[in-house]
């Protein structure tokens, strides 16, 4: 029966050790097959050889007619010979991971919620793990979002749903995010438990924008109701202080809202209007490996 070994040698990935090529012998019986394959001397594979057996102090092999095979001591070192070959094998592929995200620049598009509320954590800790990465976030709303990553101005981005789909990009969605009504403390509305979109539709609305697939257009066209747009901001923070000083009212994402609700009423709204956000890339085939690798870390992490 054959020996086992740990990874073959003849994968170009694998650093040669002297364990790894002890394993090749042992798996190939044969010294004159190993050295043509990895390019060395017979003489230089079975000295390796020997150094292995003068450093446990055994004979680990014997050739014979059915070529090399272990020894009653080879047979009890082998599990400890290939586990080592297998730990140095883990070893290299992680020395050789770090290195190709070795100063590596990860490009996000993103906007408010996610920049403050998702991406600071996940950001971190992958920094810890892979100290040389520089991150740039680029905001904006979602569908300038969508096409920088289309366009490869970004490695990946959030969005909403819609406009990932619309930009062809591959995506995985994180779940929904719901919208909230936000009245100075003032306003009559801020008396209420729990606000419609009816009740909103007669207040001046500060309305955010969104990029062409605005939730919240689309949720007023959906309850058949008119609102009364009068300023339309990009920035969030920008809406809220506006709100503070009675320009109007608006309506903003939960998430968002979380530790600025001072100085404003947050309401729920009855219809629930609401987006999912959504992570973007252009292909997973040729998505940066820096990218590809806090793609897969966020999603695990962020379900």
């Amino acid at each position: 029966m054959a020996a086992q070994s740990g990874p073959s040698i003849a994968n170009a990935q694998v650093r040669l050790t002297r364990y790894s090529i002890f394993l090749e012998v042992v798996r190939q019986r044969s010294f004159t097959k190993v050295a043509k394959e990895i390019g060395y001397t017979q003489s230089a594979v079975s000295q390796t050889v020997k150094a292995l057996e003068r450093e446990l102090g055994v004979t680990l092999v014997e050739r014979g007619k059915d070529g090399v095979t272990l020894t009653k001591d080879g047979r009890q070192f082998m599990p400890y010979l290939q586990a080592l070959a297998r730990d140095e094998a883990a070893l290299d592929e992680k020395r050789r991971e770090v290195q190709g995200l070795g100063r590596a620049t990860i490009t996000i598009g993103t906007f408010t919620s996610v920049s403050r509320n998702l991406l600071p954590g996940p950001m971190l800790h992958f920094r810890q793990r892979y100290p040389n990465v520089r991150f740039v976030l680029r905001q904006s709303e979602y569908t300038s979002i969508a096409q920088w990553v289309r366009t490869g101005a970004c490695d990946l981005g959030f969005t909403n749903l819609t406009d990932a789909q619309a930009a062809g990009l591959e995506t995985h969605p994180f779940g929904p995010d719901r919208m909230m009504a936000v009245v100075p403390p003032d306003n009559p509305l801020a008396e209420k438990d729990e606000l419609s979109l009816l009740d909103l539709a007669d207040q001046p609305l500060i309305l955010l924008d969104e990029g062409r697939e605005s939730v919240t257009l689309h949720a007023f066209e959906q309850a058949g109701v008119e609102p009364h747009v009068c300023y339309e901001v990009t920035d969030d923070y920008s809406i809220l202080a506006m709100v503070r000083q009675g320009l109007g009212v608006t309506v903003l994402y939960e998430m968002m809202l979380m530790g600025f609700e001072s100085g404003v009423a947050v309401r729920p709204i009855r219809e629930e209007p609401k987006r999912t956000i959504t992570l973007g890339w252009r292909s997973s085939k040729t998505l940066p490996l820096a990218a590809r690798r806090f793609s897969e870390y966020i999603i695990r992490e962020l379900g």
